[in-house]
């Protein structure tokens, strides 16, 4: 019996790595006659580079970035093995996991580190960049990463912005670099969303107020990046608000397609494609995979859908910390069977602090019946 380990992370537990190797474990235990192949896997959020570094046999760099408030820190970049494609996250720099509760402000914070680690993630000579955009701590539409390119942004008076959120509102005129960025490098953005630039599904009103948004910063950031939509339409006859996606990441979706003249793909088939995981799904005899919290949102685009769409006819079981899909939903998605991976009442802490043993212990007993 082959089995395919393709868990995503457990967040706050696990990384999608040490997922698979719980589930390594409990197979060898229950199993040992049988073969793994770990594929650990990520929805093009936190934790895609990683995972695509390690997929393809390449190397982990890290460089001197800004964080969203403009501080340095270390963040990295992945090489693929073959040396040709960069993988970049940009909650790595931009993220709002590099800020405390009460540093969240999005009319303060920018992508300017990730342009950053983008300009790094090019200078090693690839040809190819793939860029995840999950967990953005800024509403900025990514003039905090153009400016890193070489790009300003002038109020009326042609006086030189800041590039963070709260300077949208006064953009009045964009400066190209005076030579193309990086011409030769094809950029793909893991992308989910479909929400527009700005409106009541925009950027602002619908992401703003978990980076830390008031309602007042919502209404200043939505008029900001109307403002900015204006302005690059009349500048450049370019409706940044008709790219699908326009509004992921606070915006850096249209800052992606402008400034980098990006393809924005479905995260879940960029990945699945760039870990060749119908050739390892074509040998297993069954998938296993995980996440965290298996609810309606994994219905909707997420890792484990695209997986049971992807691995038909073999089936596929997964384990998670809370099951909340009823009989129907996981029928739905396409699994054979899901189980949670908790065995007694515990605080999500202990949870947390437990989460290796449980998943290699749920491993263990699903794999008995197989």
């Amino acid at each position: 019996m082959h089995l395919l380990l393709a868990p995503d992370k457990f967040r706050g537990s696990l990384t999608a790595t040490q997922a698979a190797q719980a589930m390594a474990d409990g197979v060898a235990m229950a199993r040992p006659d049988a073969t793994v192949q770990l594929l650990p896997l990520a929805d093009g959020g936190e934790g895609t580079a990683p995972v695509l570094t390690r997929a393809t046999g390449g190397s982990w760099h890290t460089t001197r970035v800004d964080d969203p408030l403009g501080r340095p820190v270390e963040a990295g970049f992945g090489r693929s093995g073959d040396g040709r494609t960069a993988f970049v996250e940009m909650a790595e720099a931009s993220g709002l996991a590099r800020l405390q509760p009460a540093e969240r402000n999005p009319l303060l914070t920018s992508t300017t580190g990730t342009g950053q680690l983008i300009r790094a993630a090019v200078s090693a000579g690839v040809t190819q960049l793939v860029l995840g955009i999950g967990g953005s701590a800024t509403t900025d539409a990514g003039i905090g990463m153009a400016a890193a390119l070489g790009w300003q942004f002038l109020d009326a008076a042609g006086t030189p912005l800041a590039p963070v959120g709260g300077a949208l509102t006064q953009v009045a005129r964009l400066v190209p670099p005076t030579e193309p960025v990086f011409p030769a490098v094809r950029v793909s953005v893991a992308c989910d969303v479909q929400n527009p630039l700005a409106g009541p599904e925009g950027a602002a009103h619908v992401y703003g107020p978990q980076k830390g948004a008031t309602p007042a910063m919502v209404a200043e950031l939505d008029a900001g990046l109307r403002n900015l939509a204006r302005v690059v339409q009349q500048q450049f006859g370019v409706d940044l608000d008709a790219v699908p996606g326009a509004g992921a990441a606070g915006g850096l979706g249209a800052g992606c397609r402008f400034f980098l003249d990006a393809h924005l793909l479905p995260g879940v088939d960029l990945v699945l494609d760039a870990v060749h995981f119908d050739a390892h799904c074509r040998r297993a005899d069954y998938v296993l995979t995980g996440e965290g919290k298996l609810d309606g949102q994994t219905l909707q685009g997420k890792l484990l859908h695209g997986i049971t769409q992807r691995a038909s006819p073999v089936p596929v079981v997964a384990l998670c910390g809370t099951l909340a899909l009823d009989p129907d939903g996981i029928r739905a998605l396409g699994l054979r069977a899901a189980f949670s991976v908790l065995t007694r009442p515990q605080r999500l802490a202990e949870a947390q602090q437990t989460a290796y043993d449980d998943l290699r212990q749920a491993t263990f007993n699903v794999c008995r019946l197989f």
